[in-house]
């Protein structure tokens, strides 16, 4: 039996008629870009995530690169960012034309390690962009203090986190302001690009809200030189119905993570297994192994049926877009990035498949 890496053809089944339904409303009502499903969808997730306001962008992306512009972040300033992130959380930064700095993760979490936060602060630091990484939230409450104590807004990369928690409360409501992605893959996923913001400010939630549109709040009066930016309504339509599905899926990849790391607890000296740490609530978008022969591992699995995926094979700062930060050594990020390998977690695999995951991977460690 092939076990793939990640079914999508399985919610859509699951959510057939429901999304038919939806998709519907917005074919008769003859409104497609801003309407009644995105405001109801924006009403929904910032409920869910415990956030006075959401504004519903084109994707996750442009979510960060709109919180960055709307704070006035650009040509000059500095970003601490992850060193150990895929690299939209750093074009995001570019992208306003500010510059990443990036600060090594925590080797057990892989979430920036708070610790090294403080020694890439500078004078031309205006914010840390946070990423809570393969669904697990990052350590907030030593970064949070940090932002206060140097006046820096603290962004959440939310983008593989939708629901996880930090301390009991969601992620979306922990910093400043947070950007969310909704591409097909993630716990909650559209049937196409999406994302959005979540934030508590109302000034700076005004705002984006019009840079989005082309920096207009009323048609043809243009505030700010904006964007075109903006969720619509058939994926919010969608979004809207996997929203109500997300707790439950996310309680399936829950369940699998403990299934696993029960059946892998024994093989640590083989193979390292996500920590999880008393922190932190994860919704397990990714289940993480390490593996210094990680390549022969993936080739194995890869013949016994098991899908894999390396997130991420190559870290930002050995990427040719970064050129210019070629010579920055990054020691930490680099050992993850060799060593990765992401084992199937989707909400719709099922136990005969689960068990066979679990099955090669004992004979392969």
């Amino acid at each position: 039996m092939q076990v793939p890496f990640l079914d999508l053809n399985a919610p859509i089944k699951e959510l057939q008629l429901e999304t038919s339904n939806a998709i519907q409303e917005v074919l008769d009502s003859g409104w497609f870009i801003l309407g009644e499903k995105v405001k109801a969808f924006e009403s929904a997730f910032a409920n869910y995530c415990e956030a006075k306001y959401c504004i519903g962008v084109a994707n996750g992306l442009d979510a960060l690169f709109l919180i960055l512009k709307a704070y006035d972040i650009g040509l000059g300033d500095e970003v601490i960012v992850p060193s150990n992130t895929y690299i939209a959380t750093w074009l995001a930064v570019s992208y306003a034309g500010a510059a990443p700095v990036p600060v090594e993760p925590n080797i057990l979490t892989y979430n920036i390690d708070p610790g090294l936060i403080e020694a890439a602060i500078t004078p031309r630091t205006k914010a840390i962009m946070v990423v809570h990484l393969y669904g697990q939230p990052a350590d907030m409450d030593p970064i949070l203090a940090l932002a206060k104590k140097y006046n820096l807004k603290v962004i959440e990369d939310a983008a593989q986190a939708h629901g996880a928690r930090y301390k009991g409360k969601r992620v979306g409501s922990l910093g400043d302001a947070a950007g969310f992605s909704f591409y097909p893959g993630k716990n909650l996923g559209a049937l196409g690009d999406g994302g959005a913001i979540t934030t508590n400010d109302a000034a700076m939630a005004e705002k984006i809200s019009a840079l989005r549109n082309y920096g207009s709040k009323m048609k043809y009066y243009n505030l700010y030189k904006g964007y075109n930016s903006r969720l619509d309504e058939l994926q919010a339509a969608i979004l809207l119905v996997r929203l109500q599905k997300l707790d439950e899926w996310n309680q399936r990849r829950k369940d699998i993570g403990r299934d696993y790391l029960a059946a892998f607890s024994q093989l640590q000296t083989k193979v390292v297994l996500p920590h999880v740490p008393d922190f932190a609530d994860p919704v397990w978008h990714l289940f993480v192994i390490r593996h210094v022969e990680r390549d022969c591992l993936e080739r194995q699995l890869k013949l016994k049926g098991v899908g894999t995926v390396i997130h991420y094979p190559i870290p930002p700062h050995r990427q040719p877009a970064y050129e210019e930060m070629r010579h920055i050594t990054l020691p930490i990020s680099e050992q993850i990035h060799r060593e990765v390998l992401s084992l199937p977690i989707g909400p719709h695999l099922a136990p005969e498949q689960k068990n066979q995951v679990i099955e090669v991977c004992l004979d392969a460690f």
